[in-house]
């Protein structure tokens, strides 16, 4: 890498070949910048070719304002740069760039070809277009002289800058470069940083009822979260999986980031049979029983239940497996219907922020101005992304807060001063 000064007189460098970092780069780029863009990856947005399943959930098709009410943590901090880079503005720029889009349930939008290398190359196009200069260099520092950035340090020396963009992510999948780098270079500023946990992360169960049924995936269940109080703080109708430490899957990730922060107690109970009601179910049950009604328990439900889930139910209901179903009392009966209806499993934690999708915690945003994403700290430092203590919910709105938050702050960094 060349160690001289650009020419010109502004001169940005980009921390982070992400979502957030691309976008900030070419917009600082488009409006005059010099920039360069640090990606020690070699490969640009690498974790946005693993969301939405491979298909990568653009953003959400809705007005900004609704943005802000999926965004549980400092939503009030987004408001500039959610109005200055809308849902609509991100997908007009995607068209724009030769990525048509389409939107799905829950105003979910895709790229019409299912593939988050449409989003990429689009990205790709708008650096290339605007001139921006790609560097496979690991940021290690930044440096700073009289509360002013100064240039980064890099592993072969020092690039100088007049800005700087801190974009690097968070640090959940670490295998896709979000390796909590970019908290350390802010520390090392004088940012404090809130203790990153995960948000959309699997969740790891009291006990060892979901090992029994490890691997079995259900689809069409509705899932509720309770709080340690029994109030229902999220229900979604989906898709979830049972794994050796608990419970994985759409739903368990949409409902991993409505826990709170220090608080425990939690339970996750599904209804396995949302279709049916339980008058329904009930003889559902009396239909099975009477053709079963010389077996024992364990053998009576494997036309309702899946065969691993079968010894949990019964267990949970307080039955034996080995009870003749001629046996069973119209209580032990309800019981079993209730907690077909109402399956409970109880949360110990959320998974470790590694297996998590995204990042809650990060650069605590009151020492950010919500108006440029610059540090109040050190003049010339701007963030942009998952590195921000903000996250959202699922449904496109985390990947909406990278483009809005890397095009306020590539536009604030290439104004001159």
């Amino acid at each position: 890498m060349s160690m001289t000064s650009m020419s010109g007189s502004n001169n940005v460098v980009v921390i982070g070949g992400g979502a957030a970092g691309m976008m900030a780069a070419g917009t600082a780029a488009s409006f005059g910048a010099h920039v360069t863009l640090l990606e020690p990856n070699g490969k640009l947005g690498k974790k946005l070719f693993i969301t939405g399943k491979g298909r990568c959930n653009v953003t959400n098709n809705c007005a900004s304002d609704e943005v802000l009410k999926n965004v549980p943590v400092n939503p009030r901090f987004l408001y500039s740069a959610l109005s200055g880079f809308s849902p609509a503005d991100a997908m007009a720029f995607f068209e724009a760039h030769g990525c048509p889009l389409k939107t799905e349930r829950g105003n979910r939008v895709f790229p019409e070809s299912d593939q988050a290398g449409s989003v990429i190359d689009a990205l790709r196009r708008f650096l290339k277009e605007t001139g921006v200069k790609i560097e496979w260099e690991r940021a290690l520092e930044i440096t700073a002289e009289n509360g002013a950035v100064t240039g980064v340090r890099t592993q072969t020396g020092v690039l100088p800058a007049d800005k700087v963009i801190l974009a690097t992510g968070g640090c959940s999948y670490p295998a896709t470069g979000s390796t909590g780098d970019g908290y350390e270079m802010a520390a090392r500023l004088g940012h404090t940083i809130i203790e990153p946990r995960g948000s959309l992360v699997p969740l790891v169960e009291k006990g060892h009822t979901c090992a029994a049924m490890q691997g079995l995936a259900l689809k069409n269940v509705d899932v509720k979260l309770l709080d340690a109080k029994g109030k229902c703080v999220f229900e979604e109708f989906g898709e979830l999986l049972f794994t050796h430490f608990g419970l994985s899957g759409p739903v368990i990730l949409s409902a991993s980031c409505h826990m709170q922060r220090g608080r425990d107690g939690y339970r996750v109970v599904i209804d396995l049979k949302p279709a049916l009601d339980e008058k329904t179910l009930d003889a559902r049950l009396l239909r099975d029983f009477a053709e079963f009604r010389n077996k024992d328990l364990s053998n009576a439900l494997v036309k309702l239940l899946p065969h691993s889930m079968i010894v949990p139910a019964i267990q949970k209901a307080g039955l034996s497996s080995q009870q003749k179903v001629n046996e069973l009392t119209k209580a032990e009966r309800r019981s079993l219907l209730e907690t077909i209806k109402h399956f409970p499993i109880d949360i110990a934690s959320c998974a470790p922020v590694e297996q998590a999708i995204v990042t809650s915690g990060g650069v605590k945003v009151s020492e950010v101005s919500p108006k440029t994403m610059e540090s109040k700290l050190v003049k010339g430092l701007y963030f942009a992304g998952e590195l921000l203590d903000v996250d959202a919910y699922t449904g496109g709105f985390n990947l909406q807060i990278a483009w809005a938050t890397g095009r306020l702050a590539g536009s604030a960094s290439a104004q001159e001063g």
